[in-house]
Formats: C-alpha cells, sequence, structure tokens
C-alpha cells in the first residue's frame, strides 16, 4: 500500500466514523424532539439522521485533517 493510498484510507475511516456518531446523533437528539412534537415521521426521521450524518462526516474530515497538519 503506497503512502497515498494508506492517507485515502485513513480519511474514508475518518469521514465513516463522523457519519456514524452524527447519525446516531442526529437519531438520539432530533428524532426523539420530534416525537415528543408529535411531527414524527419516517421522511421527517430520515432527513434529520441523514442531514446528522452529513455534518457529522464533515466535522469527522475536519478533525482528521486539523490532527494530520504539520506541526510547525
Amino acid at each position: 500500500m503506497t503512502k497515498g493510498e494508506k492517507d485515502m484510507a485513513e480519511e474514508a475511516v475518518a469521514v465513516g466514523v463522523g457519519a456514524g456518531i452524527g447519525g446516531a446523533g442526529g437519531a438520539t437528539v432530533g428524532v426523539l424532539e420530534l416525537a415528543a412534537q408529535g411531527a414524527a415521521t419516517a421522511l421527517s426521521a430520515g432527513v434529520v439522521i441523514g442531514v446528522g450524518a452529513a455534518f457529522g462526516s464533515l466535522i469527522g474530515y475536519g478533525v482528521y485533517r486539523w490532527l494530520k497538519k504539520p506541526k510547525s
């Protein structure tokens, strides 16, 4: 495995972990809030989970890039 392939694999893992955490957070917080308001439907729950996963993946990638930044 070349260095480029290794870096790409690490980035994919960071994005995947972030998406998993974001999706779980979206499911936990958003769907429970919608259910408490009586407004939860399959579509609204899916949207909240999807948005949470998208933000989580972006945050995971950002944290990965921040940690991999060369120390000066």
